[in-house]
């Protein structure tokens, strides 16, 4: 029981956001499911709508702002030990060609982040896109692991997250399996303080990304994108840390 019990405690890092991709969408979005509306037209102040704020019963929120910054409106993540995501529903299959690509800038690390152990599973930024991978096709083990979180929370949790980090020390390219539990993967694109107060663009290939980070479960498909998120954590390492993001952009 206390590995079940571990799990759905894993789980609940992502409970809330997958309730919202459940109810964010709506009529209007679906003349467009991959349009993710922009920071950069938002006013000052709350994230523009379409995004929507989720953390966790008795954690400090993670601040998410939209401020002007370099000449530009930007969205300001700050993290006091802290945890949070801003998470955007969509629906959108993809292809071979299909990118994610977004600017971010990060201030300060977390230094006593360390993404493969429980203790230090925090991110001064990070990237994340849901996909709606058919549970049924994963192991009984995984499945039951599933079925267990769904049953404590109520939520229907996302069975692939694959989450794009600026990390503090690991290489960037570097691959790692979260040390909570399988379904969520990260990828470090950044590394370091060598960039740090700077802008960097980012533009990946998911299809190539997925299948890196999922293959061992996709059978060579790539599932419909269910969701992205933009995050930042700090209450595994009791540390503070402080992020920019331009615009996130999915093409199909």
């Amino acid at each position: 029981m206390q590995d079940k019990g571990q799990y759905v405690i894993a789980f609940r890092h992502f409970v809330l956001a997958v309730a919202l991709l459940a109810t964010a969408a709506g009529p209007a979005q679906a003349a467009d499911d991959a349009a993710i509306a922009p920071f950069s037209a938002a006013s000052p102040g709350e994230p523009p709508a379409g995004w929507k704020f989720a953390t966790l019963p008795n954690k400090v929120p993670t601040k998410f702002t939209v401020v002007d910054l370099d000449g530009a409106r930007v969205l300001k993540v700050a993290a006091d030990e802290s945890y949070g995501n801003l998470v955007h529903s969509m629906h959108q299959q993809i292809g071979e060609r299909s990118t994610l690509a977004w600017r971010w800038r990060v201030d300060k690390l977390i230094d006593e982040a360390d993404l493969k152990v429980r203790s230090g599973e925090d991110s001064a930024a990070k990237v994340c896109v849901f996909f709606g991978f058919d549970s049924g096709k994963l192991p009984f083990g995984e499945r039951a692991k599933l079925a267990v979180a769904r049953s404590s929370t109520g939520e229907d949790v996302p069975t692939q997250t694959l989450c794009y980090v600026w990390d503090n020390k690991l290489p960037a390219e570097t691959a790692v399996v979260s040390p909570f539990t399988k379904r969520i993967r990260f990828l470090v694109v950044q590394s370091g303080n060598a960039k740090l107060g700077q802008w960097v663009a980012q533009k990946r290939s998911l299809a190539v990304d997925y299948q890196r980070l999922f293959g061992d479960e996709s059978e060579g498909k790539v599932p419909e994108v269910v969701g992205v998120a933009v995050a930042a954590d700090s209450d595994n390492t009791k540390g503070h840390s402080l992020a920019y993001f331009g615009d996130v952009a999915l093409t199909p």
